[in-house]
Protein backbone atom coordinates (compact mmCIF):
# COMPACT_ATOMS: atom_id res chain seq x y z
CA UNK A 1 0.00 0.00 0.00
CA UNK A 2 1.35 3.31 -1.08
CA UNK A 3 -0.24 6.02 1.82
CA UNK A 4 0.18 9.66 1.40
CA UNK A 5 -0.82 12.50 2.91
CA UNK A 6 -0.47 16.50 2.12
CA UNK A 7 -1.18 19.41 4.71
CA UNK A 8 -1.49 22.18 2.40
CA UNK A 9 -2.03 26.35 2.89
CA UNK A 10 -4.30 27.52 0.14
CA UNK A 11 -3.03 31.14 -1.65
CA UNK A 12 -4.91 33.82 -3.41
CA UNK A 13 -7.85 34.96 -1.02
CA UNK A 14 -9.79 32.04 -0.69
CA UNK A 15 -12.04 31.47 2.57
CA UNK A 16 -10.13 28.20 3.59
CA UNK A 17 -6.78 28.12 5.72
CA UNK A 18 -5.60 24.80 5.63
CA UNK A 19 -6.43 21.59 3.86
CA UNK A 20 -4.99 18.27 4.59
CA UNK A 21 -5.73 15.44 2.07
CA UNK A 22 -4.92 11.59 2.48
CA UNK A 23 -5.01 8.86 -0.50
CA UNK A 24 -4.05 5.54 -0.92
CA UNK A 25 -2.72 3.82 -3.84
CA UNK A 26 -4.13 6.99 -5.61
CA UNK A 27 -7.62 7.01 -3.97
CA UNK A 28 -8.33 9.51 -1.86
CA UNK A 29 -9.71 8.46 1.67
CA UNK A 30 -9.77 11.69 3.57
CA UNK A 31 -10.41 15.46 3.35
CA UNK A 32 -10.14 18.03 5.51
CA UNK A 33 -10.72 21.80 5.47
CA UNK A 34 -9.99 24.34 7.62
CA UNK A 35 -11.63 27.15 6.87
CA UNK A 36 -14.67 28.32 4.51
CA UNK A 37 -18.03 27.77 4.01
CA UNK A 38 -18.48 24.02 6.40
CA UNK A 39 -21.60 23.15 4.48
CA UNK A 40 -19.43 23.17 1.21
CA UNK A 41 -16.09 22.14 2.44
CA UNK A 42 -18.38 19.26 4.26
CA UNK A 43 -19.97 18.40 1.28
CA UNK A 44 -16.67 18.20 -1.35
CA UNK A 45 -14.65 16.48 1.22
CA UNK A 46 -17.31 13.70 1.34
CA UNK A 47 -17.75 13.74 -2.41
CA UNK A 48 -14.55 12.58 -2.96
CA UNK A 49 -13.53 10.09 -0.53
CA UNK A 50 -13.11 7.31 -3.45
CA UNK A 51 -12.28 9.19 -5.72
CA UNK A 52 -8.79 8.61 -8.28
CA UNK A 53 -6.53 11.94 -7.52
CA UNK A 54 -6.85 12.67 -11.10
CA UNK A 55 -9.81 12.67 -11.76
CA UNK A 56 -10.70 14.74 -8.65
CA UNK A 57 -8.25 17.27 -9.64
CA UNK A 58 -9.63 17.39 -13.19
CA UNK A 59 -12.99 18.21 -11.78
CA UNK A 60 -11.93 20.77 -9.22
CA UNK A 61 -9.08 22.98 -11.55
CA UNK A 62 -10.27 26.13 -12.96
CA UNK A 63 -12.90 26.94 -10.54
CA UNK A 64 -13.09 30.53 -9.92
CA UNK A 65 -14.58 32.10 -7.17
CA UNK A 66 -15.56 36.05 -7.09
CA UNK A 67 -13.15 36.60 -9.92
CA UNK A 68 -10.50 35.54 -7.75
CA UNK A 69 -8.24 33.34 -10.54
CA UNK A 70 -9.04 30.36 -7.89
CA UNK A 71 -11.49 28.94 -5.57
CA UNK A 72 -11.28 26.78 -2.12
CA UNK A 73 -12.04 23.71 -5.02
CA UNK A 74 -9.07 24.81 -7.20
CA UNK A 75 -6.96 25.08 -3.91
CA UNK A 76 -7.93 21.92 -3.21
CA UNK A 77 -6.73 20.53 -6.69
CA UNK A 78 -3.44 22.27 -6.26
CA UNK A 79 -3.34 20.35 -2.91
CA UNK A 80 -4.14 16.87 -4.63
CA UNK A 81 -1.33 17.50 -7.18
CA UNK A 82 1.18 17.20 -4.30
CA UNK A 83 0.49 13.88 -3.58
Amino acid sequence: MNKQRVAYTPVGGVCSKMMIVDAEDNIITNVQIIGGCQGNTLGVSKLLIGMEVKEAIQRLEGIDCRERGTSCPDQLAQALKKL
